[in-house]
């Protein structure tokens, strides 16, 4: 699997993910992260309806391209339309899925004029919840032979749960999985699908670390207002970590970190302030002991 570093930069809070970003506070997200040495960035078309890619391949221009590993995704196209609610500011495009064989080359050929790139490094199929067929036999099959031609250099799959990612990884050869919120401090539901990554060599990019902001002092969880037995589990968790002298979010950070299986953890910042307190809570010293009273 290609070299991620431990912390990688989720680009969909630069695309106003819920709240609106400019254009050059996402230039400077992406400088801060470029100048604090992350060198993994992960985008897709869905993001801000383009945006994302948009953003990101301007911060990245002139950039040594050799040394930057930019992921995006296939399955979700755009046309013209309303984007989707949670994208403040976002084109009038919308996105619609489609997991065959050419949209995902069209996709993705439409991702690299955006980005401005004559290639991505990693190309994933997006959220192919109630699409596991057409996206094995088309979107998959068509990144496998991009990446057989040389045109990608891994393929994968990104999505918020474990069960499908499981039959990928049962019947298909993916080098890697972005797994969003399923492998947190808080959320351990990946279990299963780490061993199984594990034992068949399959590289996961860890997402969603805060679990959309409840592990770092945000009150939502999958993106919607947390349960009240959720926040009551995150109090506890915060209080354990407090009688270690460790915050949560540094926990948070490094907990995927710890498994065998996970490459990388990605983090979504929309300041350049929320990049450097990310890097500082990667390389928060935690003791031992917390991880053991954590588990």
């Amino acid at each position: 699997m290609i070299g991620l570093g431990r912390l990688g930069l989720g680009t969909a809070p630069l695309a106003g993910l819920y709240s609106a970003v400019d254009e050059p506070t996402a230039g400077a997200v992406v400088e801060r992260a470029w100048e604090l040495g992350i060198r993994y960035f992960d985008t897709a078309p869905y993001y801000g309806s383009g945006s994302a890619e948009r953003r990101l391949g301007l911060a990245l221009r002139g950039r040594p391209r050799h040394e930057v590993v930019v992921s995006t995704k296939v399955g979700r196209l755009l046309r013209p339309g309303t984007a989707a609610a949670e994208w403040a500011g976002a084109p009038p495009l919308e996105a619609y899925f489609d997991f065959s064989h050419d949209a995902a080359l069209r996709s993705l050929e439409e991702s690299l004029e955006r980005l401005g790139l004559d290639h991505v490094d990693v190309a994933l199929v997006h959220d192919p919840d109630d699409h596991y067929e057409e996206a094995r036999d088309g979107a998959f099959r068509a990144l496998a032979r991009l990446r057989e031609e040389g045109v990608v250099r891994a393929v994968g799959v990104g999505m918020n749960q474990t069960g499908v990612l499981a039959r990928f990884a049962r019947e298909t050869d993916p080098d890697c999985f972005l797994v969003a919120g399923r492998w947190t401090v808080l959320d351990r539901s990946g279990r299963e699908l780490l061993t199984l990554c594990a034992e068949r060599g399959i590289a996961v990019i860890a997402g969603g670390v805060f679990n959309s902001g409840l592990l770092a002092g945000g009150d939502t969880f999958d993106y919607e207002t947390a349960p009240e037995e959720v926040a009551a589990r995150v109090r506890s968790l915060a209080a354990t970590c407090e009688r270690f002298g460790a915050p949560l979010p540094a926990a948070a950070v490094q907990f995927p970190l710890r498994h065998p299986a996970v490459a990388c953890a990605l983090v979504g910042c929309r300041t350049p302030g929320e990049v450097e307190e990310d890097v500082r809570l990667a390389s928060f010293p935690l003791p031992d002991e917390l991880w053991e009273a954590l588990a």
